[in-house]
């Protein structure tokens, strides 16, 4: 376990030459099948800031950090670095409940780029982000199934943290707003298992679409044992966490009717996406971890790290605020800016196509 008292990489100078960067992904529990991709993604786009010259006349390294250890355990580990002197940033992947953890140790002294979708409402000072809330991602999605494909009862099944649980609440709004409703809601350990009781509820009831809200090895679990029970037929699912890894897991048997939103497919075929595919397999070999939108928003979240310490000139948590603002930068997901923090990206509905994803259209997150 990592302790207070641990000493600095060895890789550490004194003399400042090095700009260290906090990467905290899964590397356990139910994430942890896509963190191979998420550190990959982030090296990738490490060594594309050096080859441009580094950030503020230094070199950036990272330092993993396992997100999918107890939330406080990373909070501890993060902390320290900072502490050490050893990191100047942080960024990754890692679900909202690390978050909240991270955020009181580490915000108002480190600039830290949060990139998992998450239920929205971040305002902490220090704190940005690149990904998805529920009223961009999760509201058109629901308005554009509920219109072509008649969903009138959404059932709700999601793990029991807080992303899950004020996404679901926000949902009752988006639902209520198209004419819809929700029938039932169940919220589950990380690292469930067992689906049969859930199953059971969801044949009971009488809804037409399932809201999946269920992370990584838990969502694969759920849909194979839907899958199994016969209930595709009937009911569609859509998930806003739902990336190629995570399809190829579920296999082709199990993906029937399943909707995905996301501001990244792997198959989207435009220059921004095609650059990185092409950047990826010169990297990695073209058998990598697959490439996925939970993994790519790494790669974001250090480009707009680098992009901010470089318009602000420094590492100072509120210089680097105040110049947030008028930062952009450019990755797979084009050229993007900040609003209160956030990244206002483009964001897809995709439908599942055996082990693929079949991106049906460009939702308007804004209107």
């Amino acid at each position: 376990m990592f302790r207070h008292e641990t000493s600095a990489p060895e890789w550490f100078t004194a003399d400042g030459s090095v700009l260290g960067v906090a990467l905290v992904f899964p590397l356990q529990g139910p994430a942890g099948m896509f963190g191979p991709t998420c550190e990959n993604c982030a090296q990738l786009a490490a060594e594309r800031v050096n080859d441009e010259g580094g950030v503020l006349g230094r070199e950036l390294r990272l330092i993993p950090v396992d997100g999918g250890a107890p939330p406080r355990q990373v909070a501890d580990q993060v902390g320290a670095l900072v502490d050490l002197g050893v990191v100047q940033g942080v960024t990754g992947w890692h679900i909202s409940s690390v978050r909240q953890a991270l955020v009181p140790r580490i915000a108002q002294r480190v600039p830290y780029v949060y990139t998992a979708l998450y239920e929205g409402g971040e305002r902490t000072e220090g704190v940005f982000l690149t990904s998805e809330t529920p009223h961009d991602q999760l509201r058109p999605a629901m308005e554009l199934l509920s219109r072509e494909h008649l969903v009138r009862r959404w059932f709700v099944v999601g793990n029991d943290y807080v992303w899950p649980r004020r996404t679901a609440r926000a949902a009752h709004g988006y639902a209520r707003a198209t004419g819809a409703g929700i029938g039932g809601e169940v919220y589950l350990p990380l690292g469930t298992h067992d689906f049969e009781p859930v199953l059971r509820r969801i044949e009971r009831s009488d809804a037409d679409g399932v809201l999946m809200l269920l992370v990584g090895g838990d969502a694969v679990r759920f849909n194979r044992a839907f899958a199994a029970a016969g209930l595709d037929a009937r009911c569609l699912r859509l998930s806003t966490l739902m990336d190629e890894n995570m399809l190829l897991a579920s296999g082709p048997s199990a993906t029937g009717r399943l909707y995905s939103t996301a501001g990244f497919f792997a198959s989207l075929a435009n220059r921004d996406t095609l650059d990185f595919h092409g950047s990826y397999a010169d990297r990695y070999g073209l058998d990598a971890p697959a490439l996925g939108s939970l993994g790519e928003s790494c790669y974001e979240g250090v480009l707009l790290l680098a992009a901010l310490l470089r318009k602000a000139g420094t590492t100072d948590v509120a210089a680097v605020g105040a110049a947030a603002e008028t930062v952009s930068y450019e990755g797979p997901r084009g050229l993007l800016r900040l609003r209160d923090r956030h990244v206002r990206q483009r964001i897809y509905l995709a439908r599942a196509d055996g082990l693929d994803f079949d991106v049906l259209t460009e939702l308007d997150p804004w209107s």
